[in-house]
């Protein structure tokens, strides 16, 4: 049988019968690139909005947070490695339906649920579930959140974008080199936000790691980029912590990222240092 390709993110990977692709949870089946991860949440759980990290949306409320396993980034650096970087067999789940799911996020809004946040591993190499979800839960008046890398492109974003009422996407760095080093693209999450931001509510999280992404100039052109949009997009301006492939990189100086959100607010309303 051919090899079939897969055309949600720049990746493009071209799947024998049962291969799975560089993000783990997509594979070829019968000639069609499916989700592996449909339904398999690793883990859920109710989290303040701000933990997104949301503080222009609703803030003081919280939202049902669910997440997979799977990613099509490479970063040495990530905070939620465990079930970003598994696969289907490196890690504990439970099937729930989105119905079950939707349902669950009805009940807890005496607990200040405002809806359902797609988000610990990257949402978007499973868009599918998170669609059918997101469908759901506008019919039973709820929020539709996505957290998510922004580097993809054509059916999810197309699909997807109309159904989500606000979104943290990831800005890693603002070089096509960074891009190229975690295995993304630099042009694609541009254009991504773009697109989400004539949308959604928007908001940017950057983490600032030493040596990295920490040069001054980098922020000027990142800060001016979002602002050309909308100078009104907050942006999240995190500390590194050392994990995963990089625990013998030292903290972010929170001196450095105090500098950094300055540079920001050059040109944006609403800059917030994460982590600090």
């Amino acid at each position: 049988m051919n090899k079939v390709e897969c055309n949600i993110c720049p990746h493009h990977c071209k799947l024998d019968e049962n291969q799975v692709g560089a993000c783990k949870a997509r594979s070829n089946i019968n000639g069609k690139v499916l989700p592996i991860n449909y339904g398999m949440v690793s883990a859920i759980a109710l989290d303040p909005i701000e933990k997104k990290p949301l503080r222009n949306f609703f803030p003081g409320s919280s939202i049902l947070s669910v997440g997979s396993f799977g990613c099509n980034l490479k970063c040495s650096f990530c905070q939620n490695y465990e079930i970003s970087m598994s696969g289907k067999d490196d890690i504990k789940y439970q099937f729930i339906k989105p119905d079950d799911l939707v349902r669950a996020a009805v009940d807890l809004k005496p607990e200040g649920n405002i809806g359902i946040a797609y988000t610990y591993n990257e949402p978007l190499v499973g868009y599918e579930y998170v669609r059918d979800c997101a469908i759901l839960a506008k019919e039973n008046n709820l929020k539709n959140v996505l957290v998510t890398n922004g580097c993809f492109f054509g059916e999810p974003i197309n699909e997807l974008l109309p159904l989500m009422d606000a979104l943290n996407i990831d800005l890693k760095g603002f070089t096509e080199y960074f891009y190229n080093k975690i295995g993304g693209n630099f042009e694609t999450v541009k254009n991504f936000i773009k697109l989400a931001a004539s949308t959604s509510h928007i908001e940017i999280t950057t983490l600032i790691i030493p040596g990295e992404n920490d040069n001054e100039d980098e922020m000027r052109n990142l800060s001016k980029f979002i602002a050309s949009i909308d100078k009104n997009i907050p942006l999240h301006i995190s500390r590194f912590f050392p994990c995963y492939k990089m625990k013998d990189t030292h903290a972010t100086k929170t001196s450095s990222v105090y500098k950094l959100a300055n540079i920001a607010r050059e040109v944006l309303n609403y800059v917030y240092e994460g982590n600090c």
